[in-house]
């Protein structure tokens, strides 16, 4: 299959022309998806406008009339988005490269986290020296400044432009990683946070030991959700989440949030997984002064001058158990969750900032009222960063593998 290239060909027609000669001059197949709007497109493309608004629901017509140009933008995406996951299903797509503006890079990038991980992905952006996480999302794109505005060829975007198509064909030049083999060790992914990693570093020596790859992610919104998409998208054999903090921060609105999905893509797609309940005593904020105002009383603890913790309480907690265990009871997969009944971070502990033995009781005692019986359950009388709960952890999951 072809690298797709992305543009608004009403806008950026000269810019998308002068990448695709160079892909093309060099040998790589080359398919042009037209998403403008407005005015005629500047260069030719193998799929046009009409085909995208179309793979959403909508007619070029219809766009053009009702003249709002959000709602443009949002078809486009959803088209583009559409049509790039169709095409690599008949044939692998080598590669996406897209430029533009702030429309542009809605929609090429919605393109982009629509393949799946490991195709290249290029998006020559304006606003890539920005906060770009609303377009990258959870996928390994690359993010190239554009410098000076995607508005003509010039002295500058030429040298952007050409860089871009070299940074696309090097990849695609790239041979392949080899298919998987049996001498390929299959994967375990685990979710760590500063507080629970003494028991995760453990549980990945152990893991690896009996045979398995770990990929570890950091508890902070983005690595729960990219955990999440290397599961639903079938790269994951077992699931150690040990440390699902990210849904205190969803529950209670801390800064580290993974989105209501967090703890569904193994349930979905029946990977075997243990679950435990890791830096639920906290919620994430930035600096004090950014701590919302309703939570002025609330019991904090200052992990750096950046990040303020917040610790959760029996009612967060109650509400948070009946979550993981809804979730878990949903599991079409072998699922077990740990309890640590000694705290479940270094922060809760006796003696310690976070050490709140009722808030503690009220979430375990949320699990045993909600979960549903084909789930295992297993009360520790330790603290999850003790090594003989990270032996647990791991014999659980291997039994469950």
């Amino acid at each position: 299959m072809a690298v797709l290239l992305i543009g608004t060909l009403d806008t950026k027609g000269q810019e998308i022309a002068f990448v695709r000669d160079q892909l093309r001059a060099a040998g790589v197949p080359v398919t042009v998806i037209d998403a403008g709007v407005l005015q005629p497109p500047q260069c030719s493309a193998e799929i046009s406008r009409e085909e995208v608004f179309r793979a959403a629901g909508t007619t070029l017509a219809g766009v053009q009339q009702a003249g709002d140009r959000g709602k443009a933008i949002h078809a486009a995406a959803q088209g583009v988005a559409l049509l790039a996951r169709r095409l690599h299903e008949q044939a692998p797509v080598q590669g996406v490269l897209a430029l533009g503006g702030s429309a542009g890079t809605t929609i090429g990038t919605a393109a982009m986290r629509a393949l799946p991980f490991g195709v290249p992905k290029v998006m020559v952006s304006t606003l890539a020296s920005g906060q770009v996480r609303p377009y990258v999302g959870v996928r390994d794109i690359f993010m190239l400044n554009s410098v000076v505005d995607i508005s003509g060829l010039n002295r500058i975007s030429r040298v952007v432009l050409t860089n871009a198509a070299q940074a696309m064909l090097g990849m695609v030049r790239q041979p392949a990683p080899s298919e998987p083999t049996s001498a390929d060790r299959p994967l375990v992914t685990a979710t760590m946070f500063g507080v629970t990693t003494p028991c995760v570093e453990a549980c990945r020596r152990l893991v690896e030991e009996a045979g398995y790859e770990v990929l570890v992610f950091h508890a902070t919104g983005t690595g729960g959700m990219t955990m999440e998409s290397f599961i639903a998208d079938g790269l994951i054999r077992g699931v150690l989440d040990l440390t699902t903090t990210e849904l205190a921060d969803e529950l209670v609105g801390g800064i580290l949030s993974a989105g209501r999905d967090r703890l569904t893509a193994a349930a979905l797609r029946g990977v075997p997984q243990v679950i435990s309940l890791g830096a639920l005593d906290m919620v994430n904020f930035g600096p004090p002064e950014t701590v919302p105002e309703k939570f002025r009383e609330r019991r904090f603890y200052q992990h750096n001058p950046t990040v303020t913790l917040m610790r959760t309480t029996p009612e967060e907690n109650d509400e948070l158990g009946k979550e993981i265990a809804h979730k878990a009871s949903a599991a079409r997969g072998p699922t077990a969750i740990l309890m640590p009944l000694r705290g479940v971070s270094a922060l809760d502990a006796e003696g310690k900032p976070f050490w709140w033995p009722e808030a503690d009781a009220a979430l375990f005692q949320s699990i045993r009222n909600w979960i549903s019986p084909q789930v295992r359950v297993l009360e520790l009388d330790l603290h999850i960063n003790d090594p003989a709960f990270a032996q647990e952890a791991v014999r659980t999951l291997l039994a469950l593998l």
